[in-house]
């Protein structure tokens, strides 16, 4: 686990870092979002050593950082830094041999990333003839070559086709079963929703939330609700007519709502099932519902998606 503390940053006068603390668990892919400018990019340098800590610490499973460490650390930085003019294959190989792998070791680990992440074809080719979504494939490898404990990735996915990017979701995913800590940022909301057990989002130079992902959007979902009601006269226009709930979206046997506490919400389900049939059920997704035959098809809270945390959070 890397664990981040109380890390502050200022540059000519200007705090870029604010007292940022979060931790990467093992294991885990924790996705690291914030509009430019937020901190990101500086707090990532600052955990690889590439910049110093004005205060605060950064610690793996436990101790602080050492050169040894972070030696063993996969990085991908922003800007693209591998040789344009050597051979994607030999450059790889290269650098797992700067890691300390034998020659064969650092072959084979080179070779398997390389047809692992579609490159199989231009292993042999020089960098720069590479298009610009493959150049960032080999920038991926190379943060993997040498079998790192821990991966720091700033914007892995940019440049990359939906295909590439579901080679590149993969090969992550599978790093992170083996046990490593992950940390990755990116501006793509949707991939960081999709692959990250957890999310830190960072504002100002300040963290503005951190938590699991499903653990963020249940602290975040406030109370609006939907229910769905089936049947060939299926009308919910009479949940505007409960108390303490504010309908906000209405179609036919849909409605959506605010209400002021969980009791009117349940309400609702309570004067739904009154006028219906059958027992009430949980649904697959954890939501009430009702036997087959009965007018409610589904009742369930409405939790937020990662980009309306984002936008809740840094207002």
């Amino acid at each position: 686990m890397i664990d981040i503390a109380g890390v502050s940053r200022s540059f000519g006068g200007r705090r870029v870092l604010d007292d940022v603390g979060f931790r990467v668990a093992s294991g885990r892919m924790t996705g690291f979002v914030g509009a430019n400018g937020a901190g990101k990019t500086t707090t990532m340098r600052i955990i690889l050593g590439v910049l110093s800590a004005d205060t605060g610490t950064v610690t793996l499973d436990g101790h602080p950082l050492t050169a040894a460490d972070r030696a063993r650390f996969g990085y991908m930085p922003e800007e693209r830094g591998l040789y344009p003019k050597m051979k994607v294959l030999e450059q790889l190989v290269y650098l797992a041999r700067l890691h300390g792998l034998s020659a064969d070791a650092a072959k084979a680990s080179a070779t398997g990333l390389i047809e692992r992440l579609g490159l199989g074809e231009r292993a042999n080719d020089p960098l720069e003839s590479l298009s610009l979504g493959n150049q960032q494939r080999a920038q991926i490898a190379a943060a993997l070559v040498h079998q790192p404990v821990a991966l720091v990735l700033d914007e892995p996915f940019s440049g990359l086709d939906p295909m590439a990017v579901e080679v590149v979701l993969g090969v992550l995913r599978d790093y992170a079963a083996q046990g490593a800590p992950v940390l990755f940022s990116s501006h793509q909301l949707d991939i960081v929703e999709r692959l990250c057990d957890d999310v830190v989002v960072i504002g100002g130079g300040r963290i503005l939330a951190s938590g699991s992902r499903e653990g963020l959007r249940a602290e975040h979902a406030g109370n609006t609700y939907e229910i769905e009601l089936t049947g060939p006269s299926a009308d919910a226009g009479w949940v505007r007519e409960q108390p303490g709930v504010q309908v906000t979206q209405l179609d036919g046997g849909f409605a959506r709502f605010d209400a002021d506490s969980e009791a009117a919400a349940q309400a609702v389900l309570a004067q739904a099932v009154g006028h219906g049939v059958g027992s009430l059920g949980t649904g697959a997704d954890g939501a009430g519902s009702l036997a087959a035959g009965s007018l409610v098809r589904r009742f369930a809270p409405v939790t937020p998606s990662l980009s309306q945390i984002f936008k809740e959070v840094m207002q």
